[in-house]
């Protein structure tokens, strides 16, 4: 897409605390960098999940600190860095706050989109754009509804209809479509400018947890793009690669990732409370002056604790696993390779899923009746995590995990695999 498309470039303001501060330039230094923007988020995370806001302050934050240019090229003032990386600074942001943890996610994934299908021109084009801008991403993709329609006018493409979920891209600058052209079996991905008036938000998310996501609904309305910017197409023509795939395992893992940092947010969360603020239970037999050296508080603990340390190696595993392939020869990548990240990724998400919900329920039996009242905000992490792990069944996760091992087969690529 064209700079002339955009509106005014949104980078940092110099009242920030990163104004003065160069870019990191090693993983652990973003991982620094995030930490200081989850401090910062998880300060009045209760009161903006009860407000349920547009996230617009939210989202500025992240292109203050410059997270959102980790994937961007160097030379346009990016990061540099991995999808190892990426994936561990979205799941330390999800630790503070959930649905800031998702869009900072959703956005590594469709600012790769361009790499994943896009032409080698096209891919600088859009990197230097969004990594030079700090812009932030936002996608109406939802597979389970309709694909938008396409016409081919003259050198354009005219896109229109609607999709139930467009996380992000209300607050975003940059929005990926992706639709049928009209009378073929093509689909066309492009990006396009957020603000126009052919992008029309439905303004009813109104879930019970990922509140501020702003995932509802939007219709697009004879939205216009160059064919030069179709996705990987020249002459009109897609050519076809293992590699344009790997979208979903990478989302996948983002979802997984997501799911791990709300549950470390949780414990770490309740951890600080049961410190604080719950008592001891004074009809044990054996009582104690403090919750800290009750029992079955400490079993608790480090069982949960326990567990969440175990799908964090795995996890890591396949963020290592998945982001060696993301960044080497785009035209080498196998079916076999692409199939086994996927049932890795499988096995790391159930994992996360599973580990995830009952941490976040379970806090509840070490911080005490009190720790359910609305101002502590223990139930958020529940919420989140109940909310986006309904995506898609994870039993479907756990079946192509088993057909590999049973039957040595890899999962086919689809919308959700």
């Amino acid at each position: 897409m064209s700079t002339e498309q955009t509106e005014q470039p949104t980078l940092p303001r110099p009242d920030t605390p990163w104004s003065d501060r160069p870019t990191p330039a090693t993983a652990e230094e973003w991982l620094e960098r995030a930490a200081e923007v989850g401090a910062v988020l998880a300060v009045d995370a209760v009161e903006r999940d009860h407000a349920g806001l547009t996230p617009h302050s939210e989202v500025r934050l992240l292109k203050d600190s410059g997270l959102v240019t980790l994937l961007g090229p160097v030379e346009h003032g990016g990061g540099g860095q991995t999808w190892e990386t990426a994936y561990r600074v979205e799941r330390e942001i999800s630790k503070a706050d959930g649905s800031i943890g998702q869009l900072l996610g959703y956005h590594y994934l469709w600012a790769w989109a361009v790499r994943f299908l896009g032409t080698p021109e096209q891919i600088a084009a859009v990197e230097e754009l969004y990594t030079a801008n700090r812009y932030f991403f936002g996608g109406a993709v939802n597979p389970r509804d309709k694909d938008l329609v396409i016409t081919s006018d003259g050198d354009e493409l005219v896109f229109n209809g609607r999709k139930t979920f467009s996380t992000g891209s209300k607050v975003s600058d940059l929005t990926v479509l992706e639709g049928v052209l009209e009378g073929t079996d093509k689909h066309i991905f492009a990006i396009v400018p957020s603000a126009q008036d052919g992008i029309v938000y439905g303004d009813d998310w109104d879930n019970i947890g990922q509140r501020l996501t702003e995932s509802g609904s939007v219709r697009i309305e004879n939205v216009r793009v160059s064919w030069d910017d179709a996705a990987g197409y020249v002459n009109r023509e897609f050519r076809p690669l293992v590699y344009n795939t790997l979208n979903l395992p990478t989302i996948q893992l983002v979802f997984t990732n997501l799911y791990l940092g709300i549950a470390q947010g949780a414990l770490e969360t309740a951890a600080a409370y049961t410190r604080s603020t719950t008592r001891p239970w004074p009809y044990g037999g054996d009582n104690k002056d403090s919750a800290v050296d009750e029992w079955y508080i400490l079993e608790a603990y480090g069982d949960l604790q326990s567990k969440l340390w175990a799908v964090e190696a795995l996890v890591d595993r396949a963020g290592e696993r998945i982001s060696a392939i993301l960044h080497g020869d785009r035209e080498a990548v196998t079916a076999r390779q692409r199939g086994e990240i996927a049932v890795l990724v499988a096995a790391a998400k159930q994992r996360a899923i599973d580990t995830g919900l009952e941490v976040s329920s379970r806090i509840f039996e070490v911080t005490g009746a009190r720790a359910t009242a609305s101002s502590v905000g223990l139930d958020r992490f529940w919420r989140n995590l109940r909310t986006h792990s309904l995506h898609d069944p994870v039993a479907y996760k756990r079946r192509e995990v088993g057909r590999y091992v049973l039957l040595d087969e890899i999962p086919e690529p689809t919308w959700y695999t």
